[in-house]
């Protein structure tokens, strides 16, 4: 199931059926038209923001909480993979709500990946992200066969 908005975009797959692959091809075509494009797994992007924000790396600056904020197009994949406590939910609602109420004063698109489904949302993100993600964000559902087994299916066969 992949989901996707032309304010947000959210791509919600029950298993693997190329949702990161979709992702990079939008992302493609917005750097083509000169559009800053901002890929990371939710686990790292909710990392990266916090270690920013509690300068454990003495090479961050800024400019990384500034991408996520206000990158044309900001894609958190494989939403649901990451651990989180309180202060990830904290950094994702902000995430997630600056770029919705355009806080930058800068319209933001962003692409959300998982294999969870809208009540998974909910019930693992709280009532605060999971009704952003449902009130701003269209949902699209792709079916089909599950690529990475197909992959591996066709591999096996020809060996």
């Amino acid at each position: 199931m992949i989901i996707l908005i032309i304010k947000i975009y959210f791509l919600q797959v029950v298993l693997v059926y190329g949702k990161t692959f979709m992702s990079n091809c939008i992302a493609a075509e917005l750097l083509k038209k000169g559009k800053t494009v901002l890929y990371q797994t939710a686990p790292v992007l909710l990392e990266n923001v916090i270690d920013f924000k509690l300068n454990k790396k003495d090479d961050y600056d800024d400019s990384i909480l500034k991408s996520v904020l206000e990158s044309d197009l900001l894609i958190i994949d494989d939403l649901g993979t990451e651990l989180l406590n309180h202060m990830k939910l904290s950094e994702l609602f902000t995430i997630i709500n600056t770029r919705i109420l355009n806080y930058n004063n800068k319209i933001t698109k962003t692409i959300i990946s998982t294999n969870l489904n809208i009540n998974e949302i909910f019930k693992i993100y709280q009532e605060r992200i999971g009704s952003r993600i449902a009130a701003y964000y269209d949902i699209y559902s792709f079916f089909g066969t599950d690529l990475r087994l197909s992959m591996i299916k066709n591999k096996n066969l020809t060996h």
